[in-house]
């Protein structure tokens, strides 16, 4: 049927932490808790040469905080030209093994995954950590399997959260 469209609100919360670094100390500490994805870790991802529990131990020791990196944009290199010279540098987070437990009930879900994160410096210099809380994404599916995987991601977070020696928002 042609012409169909759905529309769905949901309410989503911005978790917007302070942090007491300067800027590039704080992004090379994020880049090593959330190392890069490298797809030569994986060898061969023919479906027909590789299982997905060695995908799924793999992911696991290349992800120490159960996430990893998958993209990094330097949105401030861009900005210098127009005269702004605060840092941001954005990411896209995430966990393909964990996500792979929501796509089976609904692709779509692969809009919030991975996660968008950036580190950023405010007007008045202070650097910032900021995240959607992934459970308010991904309930607005409407599927409890969808939502559990969303909640289990504010939890991870939060375990991100301390290992960087940030402040846990209410989650």
């Amino acid at each position: 049927m042609t012409g169909q469209t759905r529309v769905v609100a949901h309410e989503v919360r911005r978790l917007e932490v302070a942090v007491d670094r300067q800027f590039e100390e704080f992004r090379q500490c994020y880049e090593q808790a959330v190392p890069s994805f490298n797809p030569d870790h994986f060898g061969d991802l023919d479906p027909d040469r590789t299982d997905w529990a060695t995908i799924r131990r793999i992911t696991d020791q290349q992800a120490p905080h159960g996430f990893l990196l998958y993209w990094r944009g330097e949105a401030d290199l861009l900005m210098r030209v127009a005269g702004h010279a605060r840092r941001c540098t954005t990411y896209l987070m995430g966990n393909h093994t964990i996500a792979e437990r929501m796509y089976r009930h609904n692709p779509g879900v692969m809009l919030y995954a991975p996660l968008r994160t950036a580190i950023y410096e405010s007007r008045d210099g202070r650097v910032w950590f900021s995240v959607d809380q992934p459970s308010t994404r991904f309930s607005s599916f409407a599927d409890p399997e969808i939502a559990d995987v969303g909640a289990e991601l504010d939890g991870k977070l939060a375990g991100l959260f301390t290992a960087l020696g940030l402040v846990v928002p209410d989650l």
